[in-house]
């Protein structure tokens, strides 16, 4: 069954993009999340969250990044009607997303040690995933409004999954990868480029998504570390995870 779904599959060199793009995208976050979460067994001293709440964190943004490498086969492969179908479960596993980041993040921020592996205050270093899921969540429900425009709508939600990258790359087991937000988000950033290429060497300019998308994210970086250390940021902080200011 499989090999007859693989034959059926039509390659156009659009496809081959947009699946090589998502196939990526689930690598980089396998190598990241490896020791900690997908092969955890395997890694039992590595330092991992004990709180339950990333564990379902956990699986819900793997399904999101499975269905990100199925849908785009799906397409080719003609089964639209399935195509929607799981699109309409991967809407409710973003909206999941949303909300278990934002969570997840508050739950970090508020231990004593801070965020794992992280020597950022933690006050400061929770910009970086609220702003990170923030985006998400607005690009994926750009991404539904624009669902009937295909162009548009795949590169919102390769755009939006860019902005969910960043943690993957921190984890990442290379020496390079230990250099800290610059590091991480240039990183992320190296799949909007690829981005730019496809549009400038397909069609000769670039798609407003892709323009507007791409700047949003990449100006959301810097902007979260350069409101970090503010004093309303803290403050808000400091409300948000319930510790005195």
């Amino acid at each position: 069954m499989a090999t007859q779904f693989v034959g059926r599959v039509r390659w156009s060199t659009e496809r081959r993009f947009y699946f090589g793009m998502a196939l990526a995208m689930f690598s980089v976050v396998y190598l990241g999340f490896a020791r900690s979460f997908f092969l955890r067994p395997l890694f039992p001293g590595f330092p991992t969250p004990t709180e339950p709440i990333f564990y379902v964190h956990g699986a819900a943004f793997a399904t999101w990044f499975v269905l990100l490498v199925v849908q785009p086969l799906l397409v080719a492969s003609g089964r639209i009607d399935l195509h929607r179908a799981l699109g309409r479960f991967g809407a409710v596993i973003a909206a999941a997303m949303v909300v278990l980041g934002v969570a997840g993040a508050i739950v970090a921020a508020r231990r004593p040690t801070g965020f794992i592996g992280v020597p950022m205050p933690p006050l400061q270093f929770l910009t970086i995933p609220l702003f990170s899921i923030a985006l998400f969540g607005v690009l994926f429900t750009l991404a539904i409004v624009k669902r009937r425009d295909a162009q548009a709508h795949k590169r919102l939600m390769l755009l939006a999954t860019v902005n969910l990258l960043s943690a993957a790359f921190a984890r990442w087991p290379f020496e390079f990868a230990k250099g800290g937000p610059p590091v991480y988000f240039g990183l992320s950033d190296l799949f909007i480029v690829a981005l730019v290429i496809w549009d400038l060497s397909t069609r000769r300019r670039l798609h407003p998504v892709t323009l507007w998308a791409g700047l949003a994210t990449i100006v959301s970086q810097p902007l979260c570390l350069a409101v970090s250390g503010t004093g309303p940021w803290l403050a808000f902080a400091h409300w948000l995870v319930g510790s005195p200011g």
